[in-house]
């Protein structure tokens, strides 16, 4: 059998380097919050695919679902033969979204595929062209989300030039000294000097922004962007592809605002570990579209929507909102003890609603200079403690923890003390 040194040097002759690995190991089985790798070490999970299993590794009701629909089909395109998990699948997130009156959902493989086609579908329900976004958000790696995604390095450099219209504004972050007043004041600047709102489709925002750091979109923020936009006829989006499905304690993070999007764009954790993303909109906006402008040979694939209905099942049947909540509590109060800590490097500035839960790595205790190496170095002992854990944010500051709502409160436990120890000077 193959170990993790066999397959890192045939990874490296048969793979690009463009594609990043952020471990050494290669999994070869894998359980909830558990995964064993090609040398048979096991390690607790607080990375669940970058945010895709809140509903764990192999749960048994997702596998279920999906060997049924294997049984049955495995594909026919939605656009030849439709079938009744995607129509039983919208019709569940439609009664969920996050907004009143008549809804529609359409279904796509990645979280890209849904955000560009959010912004093909408020273009073609506005009349416009420009689409505006914000620093430090992800948002993909297609040429469209690429303009968007709000960071360079890596995701921008050397792919240039980025398709035009797209247009950024700053994200408040309070310890870099950015506010809400400063991020309207960019807006209502950009407004001036670059794009006018009458040529403005949509604003695209990440309530709690994913790769940028866990940081959440000020409700302040999220209130006045709606006001804008209603003002200007352009439609707000909700990019949910990271936050949604539990991983915040509610369905989509932007509910904790009580702000109403128009479009939502959802992928991740909505099917369990199998491909699938969407777009949830306003049923008006959403017919915007000529038949045959929205699609794809795999968009919505059968065993995907199967597995998306039984996530929905035990979401609701396990009640993991409440168990996101709880969690996040015992996160925050652990990484709060950390951060109090002298022999532990320096933690601040612990963060996110329910279970999506970061923290940044600094110089100095109590200061806010971000430190992306201690950060790596990190996630690089946690990994020898048996812990897996990804960073993220503007300068590589910033821990995400992602551990699947299933984990078991012993696991959460085993989990953090590998943490305590991959943070000790």
């Amino acid at each position: 059998m193959s170990t993790n040194a066999d397959l890192l040097a045939r990874r490296s002759a048969a793979v690009p380097r463009g594609v990043v690995t952020a471990t050494p190991i290669f999994a070869v089985r894998a359980r909830n919050a558990e995964l064993w790798d090609a040398d048979g070490k096991r390690y607790i999970d607080f990375a669940g695919g970058i945010a895709v299993l809140n509903t764990g590794h192999c749960h048994p009701r997702v596998m279920a679902a999906v060997r049924a629909q294997m049984e049955a089909f495995t594909h026919t395109a939605f656009q030849v033969a439709a079938y009744e998990t995607y129509i039983a699948l919208a019709e569940r997130l439609n009664a969920r979204a996050p907004f009143k009156g008549p809804v529609k959902t359409i279904f796509f493989t990645t979280g890209a595929e849904a955000v560009e086609n959010a912004v093909k579908i408020a273009r073609a329900a506005t009349g416009r062209s420009a689409v505006i976004a914000f620093t430090g958000g992800f948002h993909g790696r297609t040429m469209m989300t690429m303009a968007l995604t709000g960071k360079v390095q890596p995701y921008k450099r050397a792919f240039g030039p980025m398709p035009g219209e797209t247009f950024h504004v700053p994200f408040p972050i309070a310890h870099y000294g950015v506010t809400v007043e400063d991020s309207l004041r960019a807006l209502q600047f950009l407004f001036k000097s670059d794009v006018e709102p009458a040529r403005v489709a949509a604003i695209v925002i990440e309530p709690i922004q994913g790769e940028g750091g866990f940081h959440s979109a000020p409700p302040e923020l999220l209130r006045a962007l709606r006001t804008i936009c209603d003002a200007n006829g352009i439609l707000l989006i909700a990019d949910e592809i990271q936050s949604g499905f539990g991983r915040t304690g509610r369905l989509f993070g932007i509910e904790h605002s009580g702000v109403e999007p128009d479009l939502v764009t959802v992928a991740k954790s909505l099917a369990g570990g199998f491909p699938l993303s969407g777009v949830i909109g306003r049923a008006a906006v959403m017919d915007a579209a000529e038949p045959g402008g929205l699609g794809g040979t795999y968009s919505g694939p059968p065993i995907s929507c199967a597995a998306a209905l039984a996530v929905l099942d035990v979401i609701e049947e396990e009640k993991l909102l409440e168990r996101a909540t709880s969690i996040g509590k015992l996160l925050r109060g652990r990484l709060t003890d950390f951060s109090m800590r002298n022999g532990l490097v320096p933690v601040a500035h612990i963060r996110g609603p329910g279970a999506m839960v970061a923290f940044d790595i600094v110089r100095s205790r109590g200061g806010n200079e971000p430190d992306g190496e201690a950060a790596k170095r990190v996630t690089a002992r946690a990994l020898e403690n048996g812990l897996i854990l990804l960073s993220c944010g503007i300068h590589g500051e910033t821990i995400r923890i992602l551990v699947p709502l299933t984990a078991e409160d012993a696991l959460l436990d085993e989990g953090l003390a590998a943490l305590d120890r991959a943070l000790r000077l």
